[in-house]
């Protein structure tokens, strides 16, 4: 599916939340050394700037002695901490950081930098009195890292009480130096009280903890569906949402299609289902691959299908303009062919429209066009499931919808599908559908009713005689008067290609263009309709 556009996330990404799966072990340790590393980038600004702190402090309060207060091993220590927190910030960031450097790095950075601040407190002078500095510094640190870093919650808990015993032993120092302490205030409260605060911080940072790391695994979760890590979202469509995904040992790039939970009723998963065996059966070249389809434990439909990295037809137009006869005639074939093997093994999509239509390059080929979402499809064997197609029920998109989609959706054909490409083929001419009006109920009367006024008098771009006469042919009301089948309007448009061929270095030349991000919109003299 086309990864241009990012649709908001729907009501099937929440649900996901309770599907099942766990990610691989490898991308969890990529995940935690990367949050580590991150934890180690704040620890080397907020150390350093407690070493500048104390720069500035010590050149205030006692100048004479400031060459030896930053000479004191404890403020070196300091200093080296800033240092190690800024190795490991590095080297925790590349891919083959050893674990053992990741995992011991996340305990001692915290420990041992609030070890150095409990020898600062107990050993400088012009610290004394200020027996809540270490506090403080440790809520900053332990907090940070259970926000920051996915810690189950023991290890969390084994942090903080490890880190609780330099820091409630340096209030008490401090305490006890303090000469000006309130009677009730002596040092043996202060050091419990510092113990108190301590064991209710290390508490408070399990929780954090608890909710961070129950968060990263759903998250983990959620990615994973089967055989298959999901990405972002793609895209929307009427039965559910599409991500880009990967197979987890294939490495393979997939799309994966979920079902909409609010759409996840009997007959929706039925349909669901039908969709999938159905496109499965087709193997044109033109027409969206299936690779799998399951479930979750939790009863989340899904399947997988190539990923296509591209563009709609209806983003080509919007971001391009109208296009060159000769791409025109081109992306028609295609899509022609798609639909021929559909209505020979008897499937009629029902939704043929620009956006049902991808542009990309595969394998090499420019301008190559995929067939998408059969979802609704309908089966003219006799074993069809006519609950399921609801023929008595106006299906399609009204831009593109034929007359007897309208009046009679029981009756459609293979003809309504050459209805809905000429209307892409249109589109693809002029950069407007055929018909538009202020509501649905105006466009369908003009799909019954009305004249599409012909290509050449919306655009001065030349454009073929005999291709503009077969897309208003594919556009005539009545079936009887279309193209019989898909085959000969892909013979028709064979026999336009020689009045306007389409251009294969031009072709290479747009798409690399669209990679490098220099592809401008096709410079069109548009004019509007008399």
């Amino acid at each position: 599916m086309t990864a241009r556009g990012m649709p908001s996330r729907p009501e099937a990404e929440r649900a996901l939340l309770r599907a099942g799966g766990t990610s691989s072990d490898d991308e969890t340790e990529r995940f935690y050394a990367l949050r580590v590393s991150d934890y180690a980038r704040v620890l080397t600004f907020v150390i350093g700037a407690l070493y500048v702190v104390g720069v500035v402090v010590a050149l205030l309060v006692a100048p004479s002695d400031a060459l030896a207060f930053h000479l004191h091993p404890a403020k070196l220590a300091n200093l080296g901490f800033a240092v190690a927190a800024f190795a490991v910030w590095q080297l925790a960031r590349r891919p083959l950081a050893p674990r053992w450097l990741v995992a011991g790095s996340d305990v001692i950075l915290p420990v041992g930098f609030l070890t150095v601040v409990g020898l600062v407190s107990a050993t400088a002078a012009h610290w004394h009195g200020l027996y809540s500095l270490p506090l403080m510094i440790a809520v900053l640190l332990l907090v940070l890292r259970a926000a920051l870093v996915p810690s189950p919650p023991r290890r969390t808990a084994a942090v903080g009480l490890l880190s609780s015993v330099p820091v409630a032993l340096a209030s008490w120092t401090l305490a006890e130096s303090d000469t000006h302490l309130p009677g009730i205030l002596t040092p043996t409260v202060v050091g419990i009280a510092a113990a108190v605060w301590c064991l209710a911080l290390t508490g408070a940072t399990v929780m954090v903890s608890r909710v961070i790391y129950g968060l990263h695994h759903e998250i983990r979760s959620v990615r994973r569906l089967g055989q298959y890590v999901l990405g972002e979202l793609v895209g929307e469509g009427g039965m559910g949402s599409v991500y880009r995904a990967e197979h987890a040992l294939l490495r393979r790039p997939t799309a994966v299609k979920v079902l909409s939970p609010e759409r996840a009723g009997r007959e929706s998963i039925a349909r669901f289902e039908r969709e999938v065996t159905l496109t499965a059966r087709l193997t044109h070249p033109n027409t969206v691959a299936i690779y799998d389809y399951g479930r979750t434990r939790d009863g989340l439909f899904y399947y997988a299908m190539e990923y296509l990295d591209g563009l709609s037809l209806e983003e080509l137009v919007r971001r391009f303009g109208p296009q060159p006869p000769g791409r025109v005639i081109h992306v028609l074939m295609q899509a022609g062919s798609a639909l021929a093997e559909a209505h020979e093994l008897g499937l009629i999509h029902r939704d043929v429209k620009p956006a049902n239509i991808l542009f990309c390059e595969r394998g090499g080929a420019p301008d190559t066009v995929k067939l998408v979402d059969f979802g609704l499809v309908k089966n003219l064997e006799p074993e069809g499931t006519p609950a399921l197609t609801h023929t008595n029920a106006i299906t399609g998109t009204p831009l593109y919808m034929a007359p007897e989609a309208i009046t009679d959706p029981s009756g459609v054909d293979a003809r309504t599908d050459l209805y809905g490409l000429g209307g892409v083929g249109y589109y693809l001419l002029t950069g407007r559908p055929p018909f538009e009006g202020k509501s649905v109920l105006e466009i369908c009367g003009h799909h019954l009713h009305t004249p599409p006024m012909p290509p050449r008098d919306l655009v001065r771009t030349p454009i073929p005689a005999e291709l503009e006469a077969l897309i208003l042919q594919c556009l005539a009301k009545k079936p009887e008067e279309r193209p019989s089948d898909a085959r000969e309007l892909c013979e028709a448009l064979a026999d336009c290609a020689r009045s306007a061929p389409w251009d294969a270095a031009e072709a290479r030349a747009f798409w690399r263009s669209l990679r490098d991000g220099t592809a401008v919109r096709i410079r069109t003299t548009d004019r509007p309709p008399a």
